[in-house]
């Protein structure tokens, strides 16, 4: 997996905790894991508003 190995991702692994600290982790976790599921959930849902504007929508409001 693109030349990482184990010492690579401790490394990494430890810089991470010395930016965000081990209690922000957590929230960076859910935050993260929350957006994909949200991202998923979005990608199914076909009922949503859809606001692509069509072919003769020429933008030109007041007119």
């Amino acid at each position: 997996m693109f030349g990482l190995g184990l010492p690579e991702l401790l490394v990494i692994l430890v810089i991470v905790v010395l930016l965000f600290g081990a209690g922000r982790l957590g929230q960076i976790g859910s935050g993260l894991g929350e957006g994909i599921r949200n991202f998923k959930k979005a990608m199914k849902d076909k009922n949503e508003v859809d606001v692509t504007p069509t072919k003769d929508d020429t933008g030109t409001k007041g007119k």
